[in-house]
């Protein structure tokens, strides 16, 4: 008797099914990259806010992107930030620190992620008296409010990309904060922020078009990363050298720039770089925080104005109080720290402003960072926005790990 097979459709469905899967699942490790850690319904990332505005009578120029609309002169700080790009180019002295080009920052982005630095960041859950954060309302006033202040540690990002010709340009701006492994020289700064600026320019048509090429003059596409600081009228820029690590799924960077500070007129010599404690181990859901939100438009009267001050480029800036909601692991399920969960995002409320991607989330009790800010998240139609950020136990990821001499770190 013959015999004869058939198919069954119901498992040839769930076979292709699994097929899938498993491709999709390949192409994923092929790649090793992750462009964001997105959870739930809706995510939106912390874009940064419209080209802040010096303090004084509102430009006449459009606040339109000016990457979409090249007619459109730049907005003041935009064309602040693209003088600074200009000058830079031009001076071609090596006493002068110059900006990398975003294509070699983006292929150093790309490349190095997941890489792990050679140091260690310290471990600080409860940081001295000199090296918490305090806030100028806190009870304690032990400690002056210039060395406990962590303002001296914050910045704002720049990526900034000008075609010359066609006088199009691109500048994405976010926080960050300085953080100091140790055998860092004085003069340089590594930093903290979000990656997803960098991303946004990164496929920008600008950018694409100064690839090498024998149709692109040398000085035809400009491009480079300034981290920013100083008084809000007298920004000073330094220009960023490169992207020391990447973490792709927790939408992190880590960057080196030169800060060589001249001495002061009466010839003292230039503050110590201030740096912030980072605490590796997640806090309780319902711990208090400081969350350091940034919004260009000037603060609003009543009891949402208060306690708003100018910071770099006519932006405003606060340490606004909150509280630790709650985590959730990258499959989007609800995650409790002292457990085996994955703590992938962490949220807070109250929701930050737009603008606040890469700036800190400290702890108020110990004065030390449990989190960076990444943008605000619809949790669900209950309880609306949250604050969205990752937890500072990543950053570590990016750093060796204590006593551990690795071999190799490629």
């Amino acid at each position: 008797m013959a015999s004869c097979s058939y198919a069954n459709p119901a498992l040839t469905t769930s076979a292709r099914a699994i097929l899938r899967t498993r491709n999709a699942l390949k192409a994923t490790s092929r790649s090793g990259i992750r462009r964001y850690a997105q959870v739930g319904s809706t995510t939106f990332l912390g874009e940064p806010p419209s080209p802040p505005t010096p303090p004084g009578p509102p430009p006449a120029a459009s606040k339109q992107d000016s990457s979409s609309a090249p007619n459109q002169p730049p907005n003041p700080f935009d064309q602040h930030v693209l003088s600074e790009l200009r000058k830079a180019a031009a001076a071609q002295q090596p006493s002068l620190a110059q900006p990398t080009p975003l294509t070699e920052l983006i292929d150093q982005y790309m490349k190095r992620a997941g890489h792990v630095m050679e140091s260690a960041l310290p471990y600080e859950s409860r940081p001295g008296a000199e090296r918490r954060v305090r806030f100028s309302d806190a009870p304690d006033k032990s400690v002056s409010e210039a060395s406990s202040s962590a303002d001296g540690a914050l910045v704002v990002v720049a990526h900034a990309v000008l075609d010359s010709k066609s006088k199009e340009h691109k500048v994405a701006y976010s926080s960050g904060f300085f953080v100091q492994p140790p055998g860092t020289q004085d003069s340089e700064a590594v930093l903290v922020t979000c990656a997803h600026t960098l991303e946004e320019i990164r496929h920008n048509p600008i950018i694409r078009s100064g690839l090498p090429s024998p149709a692109v003059r040398p000085g035809d596409v400009l491009s480079g990363s300034f981290i920013i600081n100083g008084p809000p009228n007298a920004p000073v820029f330094h220009p960023v050298a490169s992207v020391l690590s990447a973490m792709h799924r927790a939408d992190l960077l880590l960057l080196s720039a030169s800060l060589a500070q001249p001495a002061s007129e009466d010839g003292a010599p230039a503050k110590a770089l201030r740096t912030l404690p980072v605490n590796p181990y997640p806090v309780h859901p319902g711990t208090p925080i400081r969350a350091h939100f940034v919004t260009d438009k000037p603060p609003a009267k009543g009891k949402d104005g208060e306690g708003w001050t100018p910071w770099v480029g006519g932006t405003w800036r606060k340490w606004v109080k909150g509280t630790v909601v709650g985590y959730r692991d990258f499959a989007g399920k609800e995650a409790k720290p002292g457990t085996y969960d994955s703590l992938a995002h962490l949220y807070f409320d109250p929701p930050p402003t737009p603008g606040s991607s890469g700036g800190p989330i400290v702890d108020e009790e110990s004065g030390a960072v449990v989190g960076v800010i990444l943008g605000t998240q619809l949790v669900n139609q209950l309880h609306g926005f949250r604050g969205w950020g990752v937890p500072a136990e990543t950053i570590f990821e990016m750093f060796s790990l204590p006593g551990l001499n690795l071999k190799s770190r490629e």
